[in-house]
């Protein structure tokens, strides 16, 4: 079993490398990043520097690897810097899957292939729509959605037109430790524990509070993705969400329960979306039937392992 990771170096790279190691003992687990190699705390991992963008780099690679698994990664994945790069993330996220597909065509191979999408497509659902299920309309309301909307269609096409078996995943919000900043429950983490450190005023800045997510531990999302590579039906689409919303006021309240000092919270409009959708709520029903996948990680878990990654890391900062 030869599998390629693209982005492994990355916060759910990282997971799924773990997962992936522990379920195929045996597997060659290849990786790619566009920079330094990441530090794995495993040398299981056979890592290319290459720049996906790039199709005859990619092309090489795959002619040199021939995976029987593709798990395709690697994106501009945040929907705020979306705003600020919007050219950047469409071509990113598009260019780069679109190199690896048909870079197997030319070399005609035929690996099963992981698309991750992304819940960010569905964009505002009305409550009597709730809970989202993969036949909702997409109205993606940011460019990062709209590059995951052609990310999840050029899946289908080329299972369409070329019987590559593609397979795709919409995950909801997920998080957990080694996320970046740029995501609500990490931009709060990294806050908390700069306060704790003595490293910022005792005033939290947030931005919509009323706002509802489905949130979902990365541990959870990696092993839905290895049960999507496993049974998945070839040109389908899966959900992989918790089920149940959190408010983010809920979030930030469980971060400040967990805090060992007194922080006052202030509202800043630097943190308000041009457009913020109410609430999302994923149906899980499809990869529910496929694998009987379920999440295991408790929220305020999830949480606690996130606010103490950042208090390592401010730690180790403060100490350079």
């Amino acid at each position: 079993m030869r599998i390629l990771i693209t982005g492994v170096g990355g916060f759910v790279g990282r997971h799924l490398f773990n997962t992936l190691c522990n379920q195929y003992p045996d597997a060659i687990i290849h990786g790619t990043a566009i920079d330094q190699p990441p530090q794995m705390g495993n040398d299981r991992l056979q890592y290319h520097l290459v720049d996906l963008k790039n199709y005859t780099a990619i092309h090489d690679l795959i002619a040199q690897i021939e995976p029987n698994q593709i798990y395709h990664l690697a994106a501009q994945s945040s929907p705020r810097k979306s705003f600020l790069i919007p050219w950047e993330t469409l071509e990113n996220n598009i260019k780069s899957q679109l190199n690896i597909i048909q870079a197997c065509i030319a070399l005609k191979l035929q690996p099963r292939m992981l698309v991750i999408s992304s819940a960010e497509i569905y964009g505002p659902v009305r409550p009597d729509q709730l809970p989202i299920n993969e036949d909702a309309p997409l109205r993606p309301t940011n460019p990062y959605g709209v590059s995951k909307v052609a990310q999840d269609m050029l899946g289908l096409q080329y299972y369409m037109s070329h019987k590559l078996p593609i397979l795709r995943a919409r995950p909801f919000n997920h998080f957990g430790p080694g996320q970046s900043e740029g995501f609500v429950a990490t931009d709060f983490a990294v806050q908390v524990a700069r306060i704790e450190a003595g490293l910022q005023e005792s005033v939290i800045e947030v931005g919509n509070l009323a706002a509802e997510r489905d949130f979902t531990d990365v541990r959870d999302v990696v092993s839905a993705y290895t049960q999507i590579m496993e049974k998945g039906v070839p040109g389908a689409v899966y959900n992989v969400a918790s089920g149940t919303p959190y408010s983010i006021q809920y979030l930030l309240d469980v971060l400040l329960k967990y805090s060992t000092v007194t922080i006052q919270v202030r509202v800043s409009p630097a943190r308000m979306m041009p457009i913020d959708v109410p609430v999302v709520q994923g149906d899980t029903t499809r990869l529910q039937m496929l694998s009987g996948w379920q999440p295991s990680i408790p929220f305020e878990t999830t949480l606690l392992d996130v606010l103490n990654d950042w208090r390592g890391r401010v730690r180790q900062a403060k100490q350079q």
